[in-house]
Order: C-alpha cells, then structure tokens, then sequence
C-alpha cells in the first residue's frame, strides 16, 4: 500500500465555544494544534431547540396558509 495515499492522522485540541476543551484525533493541522469551534452543539439552535422565530411577511409560508387554509380541521 502507497503511504502516500491517506493523510496523516494525528491528536488535536478542539475548544468548544463556551471555553471547555478536549483531545480527539483529526487530520487537521498538525499534531497538537488548536481547532476553535465558532459553533458546537452546546451553542447552535439546530441542537439546544432554541427560540428562533418564524419570519415571514407575506412570502412562501403565507402564501401555503392560504393556499391550504380550511384543508385540515
């Protein structure tokens, strides 16, 4: 098998948004280099079922509403 054909893989430190840091192993960077997360499960709405709101002025949703109101009681 060539040596060439899979990249090196090696330890990282990841840190997690709220500051909280673990070891795992990556083929990102360089052995023992630093990944800050921007976004991690403990922050991203996707994962906390954050509060987002639906906006919608008049566009797609409003249109289904009213393309389909009275369909379902």
């Amino acid at each position: 098998m060539k040596s060439e054909g899979h990249p090196d893989y090696h330890f990282i430190n990841v840190v997690m948004t709220d500051g909280t840091t673990y070891k795992t192993r990556s083929t990102y960077g360089k052995e023992g280099d630093t990944l800050s997360l921007d976004i991690d499960p403990k922050s991203h709405p996707a994962w906390t079922g954050g509060s987002a709101q639906l906006m919608d002025r008049g566009g797609r949703l409003s249109r289904f509403k009213d393309k389909f109101k009275g369909f379902v009681k």
